[in-house]
């Protein structure tokens, strides 16, 4: 199946983690400004996140029952572009349809403006589907009751001509592709801190529905940083 190109990049501390507080130690830093300035060498158009990592840094939470976001009449469930001719975009992994937006575009500080992409499962209501559509962000159907991270990739350059792709946690979304052999590289800034703290995200996490199956790298390259940061490159073998 044709699809992107995708390089999963993640900064990550000695103990596995992808977030916790050793964010604030200063040796972090480094490896903080490395990790942005690597999201310029691979020049992807298009970021995918996992449905809790977009509630937390991109969407404005998440659309309880309690609090449906619209109650429009029923649309069909077919792929939506809400923006023709966008060149950077975020991909948010929503199989239920549970995000929250104000728009159908993201700023981010010292990042382009992108434009939000839903990829959604047949779980996903129709008034939520309504809601999307009436704020322009685009969709696709990616699976019934898991997302199909091979059927996306095919739709995301089918649909919107999207050539490569940063894979960008959290753990669980991580090993969804990398699980179907679907991460081209995998690039991690190491950094040289550590919290210990068992209940935070590690690079790669099995979720529910997905397999625990191991799986092996090539080491492709390593570069030391400042101060003992590593930048290491590995390929799925």
């Amino acid at each position: 199946m044709d699809r992107p190109r995708v390089i999963c990049h993640m900064l990550m501390s000695l103990d596995g983690k992808i977030d916790g507080r050793y964010f604030a130690l200063p040796e972090t830093r480094p490896g903080l400004r490395k990790y942005g300035e690597l999201r310029g060498f691979y020049g992807c158009p298009a970021t995918i996140y996992g449905t809790t990592t977009v509630a937390e840094g991109y969407a404005d939470g998440t659309v309880f029952v309690s609090d449906p976001p619209d109650k429009g009449e029923s649309v069909p469930r077919k792929d939506y572009v809400g923006e023709r001719g966008a060149e950077n975009f975020i991909v948010a992994m929503d199989p239920e349809g549970t995000l929250k937006w104000s728009g159908n575009y993201v700023e981010k500080k010292g990042r382009p403006k992108a434009h939000v992409i839903e990829a959604l499962t047949e779980r996903a209501s129709a008034s939520y589907i309504a809601y999307l559509k009436n704020l322009g962000v685009s969709y696709v159907f990616a699976g019934k009751r898991q997302i199909d991270c091979g059927l996306l990739l095919h739709k995301l350059k089918e649909l919107f001509g999207i050539e490569s792709v940063l894979l960008a946690g959290g753990g669980i979304t991580n090993w969804a592709f990398a699980a179907q052999g679907l991460v081209d590289e995998l690039s991690v800034v190491l950094v040289p801190a550590a919290d210990g703290d068992s209940e935070a995200a590690s690079l790669f996490e099995a979720g529910k529905l997905s397999p625990v199956i191991p799986k092996a790298f090539s080491l492709k390259a390593v570069e030391v940083i400042e101060n003992d940061t590593l930048w290491l490159r590995y390929i799925l073998k």
